[in-house]
């Protein structure tokens, strides 16, 4: 089955039909959390076993999602979703600080928010590479969108003097990776250094990039 059921209308249990349809995606979105960001992952679920853990039926299922890539592309934009309101409100926050106080700031609150649940990491930067053309270019294109919002604070860093003027797209984009990468390191248990260590090596990786201490790397 690849389409979507008509859910009913009309008001029930003293809720709208509105109101049901947003209370099952979050029940089957809860449960997706669960058995995608931990046991047994994407491509070990099946829509029988997803729909019995948020409690409800595959019929129900088919009213909110056409397919389980549906679920996981979602979940995918939601937790990212959560890390990127995490890392703006930092950003709101420490506008009034130094360069390295001001990136400090805004990569612990994203930090913070994106391992807080090792779930989230998993969906994030596990399982969903490789599923389907579609997938991978919703995830390039959410990493496109974290590099815009890093490269937005070094534009902001260059206005107030802090960062010699240059294109950073390039170094932004590798340095992206190393937060990702480094991240999921950490989560995976393979990096022994606490979160606030990680914080502080990649601001000193984005300090390196946007003040070089090498006059021939800064651009100009």
């Amino acid at each position: 089955m690849t389409g979507r059921i008509k859910a009913p209308t009309g008001r029930y249990g003293g809720k709208s039909a509105e109101e049901r349809q947003a209370e099952r995606r979050r029940r089957f979105l809860d449960a997706a959390l669960q058995l995608f960001g931990d046991s047994p992952g994407y491509r070990g679920t099946t829509v029988a076993a997803l729909s019995e853990a948020a409690g409800l039926s595959t019929r129900q299922f088919y009213e909110e999602f056409r397919a389980l890539e549906d679920v996981l592309a979602a979940l995918h934009l939601e937790v990212n979703a959560w890390a990127e309101e995490a890392a703006l409100t930092a950003v709101a926050e420490a506008q009034h600080l130094p360069l390295a106080e001001r990136a400090t700031a805004i990569f612990r609150a994203y930090a913070a928010n994106v391992t807080a649940d090792p779930r989230r990491i998993r969906i994030t930067f596990v399982e969903i590479i490789g599923v389907s053309p579609r997938l991978e270019e919703q995830r390039l294109a959410r990493r496109a969108r974290w590099v815009d919002l890093v490269c937005a604070e070094v534009a902001s860093a260059v206005a107030r003097g802090e960062a010699a003027p240059r294109d950073y797209r390039l170094a932004v984009t590798a340095f992206i990776g190393s937060v990702n990468g480094l991240l999921h390191d950490w989560s995976a248990g393979w990096v022994d250094a606490t979160l606030d260590e990680v914080v502080d090596e990649l601001v000193r990786i984005l300090l390196g990039i946007l003040q070089p201490t090498d006059a021939r790397l800064a651009g100009s």
